[in-house]
């Protein structure tokens, strides 16, 4: 591993390939699905905190607009929806404090264990405490450990292989496979629970499931990660512990202010959380691009990454709707029979994850066949989008319906098309974030995709604001104008392949 230092005395990260060769010889030749033996315990872990993370999230919307009497706490919906929204991109914005965690203090891996225990507690808390204190509890620690999961287990994931090892895409896909493992079952069995015992019994569950992935990766941690995620890119003066720990201390108690003083409304939440994510990625991204650890072609690959968070963003705005207008769809609108099974409006949110399951492994094996004949990733982005988009039409012959006037086939044929769009961009663009990240700000750049995510699930809650189910009219709007949106970001993503591959430089 190289010691050598930059001109400012700041140690650059390692690239994956250093990272990957500090594996034992044993890592190596041991092989999960063909790929790192180290990537099945990082599967093991996120599946489980994405069974509690999806479980929780599938009947908090409930939660909080179900009145008391039904076991919520009879929130107005529309402030409900908004705090959905921003809750979600609350998540992603912590990947920022992750990233930090990560590249100055503690490296990725020591940042993703940490995190998984602050998500457990996080769990708890919303399932022994009740009321708004138990919810404020709950929901900061979750989104706070989530937030680190997602980050550091990708950047560990990203570096068990090299930057130019053509299984990488195929690796994330199988990654992602165990997300939706954990997306298919969270949600079916919360509700389940919910169902019989109440809310409270659904976030305890939720808090087991994370319990049994701490315990996995406890048990596998030294046998199959080796020195991935260990280096410490860019260390923190100790000078500098104590300043930045008050300053972390004033902003969490103006935020509380704020709120707790009504100042800002939960209505705006959503779109503030927006505002924030995009504030991040340009700071961010102009620290990278300005930085003198950054390389003439490294600054190349920023630039080129640019219209893929763009393409990101509007995806994920729409496809992270099935928490917002979905839930709201399903819970008013939707037949829940399902072959002679009358299903809880949150479990409609599990077929998104099950066709996942079902299809990560075909898109894996295809790119894997396909190696450098696949489509490049601008192509991939904007033929998501167009499908996105596209999917939102067949909402509109049913607008303005009734309780249980939409048929559940539609809503199934409806997350198929989310999910194809999902495979084309979610796990590629994971992929795409480590490749383009510069040597010394791995974390960092896949914090930059995460606040894509970030803005797409927030703009979700305030896209939820809109959305009138009563008014057909209104509806028709709504779905048309999404969907066109959609559509034409995916054609300008395609027409724009060659500049962008031309600043990749020699990532596709």
């Amino acid at each position: 591993m190289s010691t050598d230092t930059t001109q400012d005395g700041v140690t650059p990260e390692p690239v994956s390939t250093t990272s990957a060769d500090g594996n034992s010889a044993a890592h190596q030749q041991r092989q999960f699905f063909g790929q790192p033996w180290g990537l099945a315990n990082l599967f093991g872990v996120e599946m489980w905190e994405r069974f509690s993370f999806y479980g929780m999230q599938s009947i908090l919307a409930y939660y909080l607009y179900y009145s008391v009497t039904d076991g919520g706490l009879g929130m107005d919906q529309t402030a409900a929806l908004s705090i959905i929204g921003a809750y979600g991109g609350f998540v992603y914005v912590t990947s920022l404090i992750a990233s930090f965690v990560a590249d100055r203090l503690i490296g990725s891996e020591r940042t993703l264990f940490y995190a998984a225990v602050t998500v457990m507690a996080g769990h708890i808390a919303l399932a022994l405490i009740p009321g708004y204190v138990g919810l404020s509890i709950g929901l900061v620690l979750i989104g706070l450990g989530s937030g680190g999961v997602k980050t550091a287990a990708q950047v560990v994931l990203g570096q068990l292989y090299s930057r130019t090892d053509t299984r990488r895409d195929a690796g994330f896909s199988i990654f992602y496979m165990g997300v939706n493992i954990g997306g298919l079952f969270g949600p079916l069995l919360t509700g389940w629970i919910w169902g019989m015992q109440g809310f409270h019994w659904g976030f305890g569950l939720a808090a087991i499931g994370m319990a049994l992935g701490l315990i996995q990766y406890v048990l596998m941690r030294k046998s199959t990660i080796g020195a991935a995620g260990h280096a410490v890119p860019n260390p923190l003066p100790k000078k500098q512990y104590l300043p930045w720990a008050l300053g972390a201390v004033v902003v969490v108690a103006v935020v509380i202010a704020l709120i707790g003083t009504g100042i800002i409304r939960l209505e705006w939440l959503s779109t503030i959380t927006a505002a924030i994510a995009f504030i991040a990625a340009v700071v961010l991204l102009s620290q990278m691009y300005t930085s003198p650890l950054t390389s003439p072609e490294e600054k190349s690959r920023l630039l080129g990454f640019i219209p893929m968070f763009v393409g990101g963003v509007l995806f994920f705005a729409i496809f992270q709707s099935q928490f917002t207008v979905l839930a709201v769809y399903a819970d008013q609108r939707l037949n829940l029979n399902f072959l002679g099974l009358e299903l809880t409006p949150n479990q409609v949110q599990s077929f998104n994850p099950l066709f996942i399951i079902i299809f990560s492994g075909v898109f894996a094996a295809l790119w894997t066949r396909l190696g450098k004949r696949q489509w490049s990733t601008p192509v991939k982005f904007g033929v998501a989008n167009i499908i996105i988009g596209a999917s939102l039409f067949f909402f509109l012959p049913y607008a303005g319906g009734g309780e249980n006037s939409t048929p559940m086939l539609v809503i199934i044929w409806i997350l198929f098309l989310f999910t194809m769009g999902e495979l084309l961009l979610s796990p590629v663009g994971n992929s795409l974030a480590t490749k383009v990240a510069p040597q010394a700000f791995q974390s960092r750049m896949f914090a930059v995709w995460l606040m894509a995510v970030s803005m797409g699930t927030s703009l979700s809650g305030t896209l939820g604001g809109f959305y009138n189910p009563e008014d057909a009219g209104a509806e028709r709007t709504f779905f048309v104008t999404v969907g066109i949106a959609a559509i034409v970001l995916g054609l300008v993503t395609i027409a724009l392949k060659r500049w962008v591959l031309k600043k990749f430089v020699d990532v596709r």
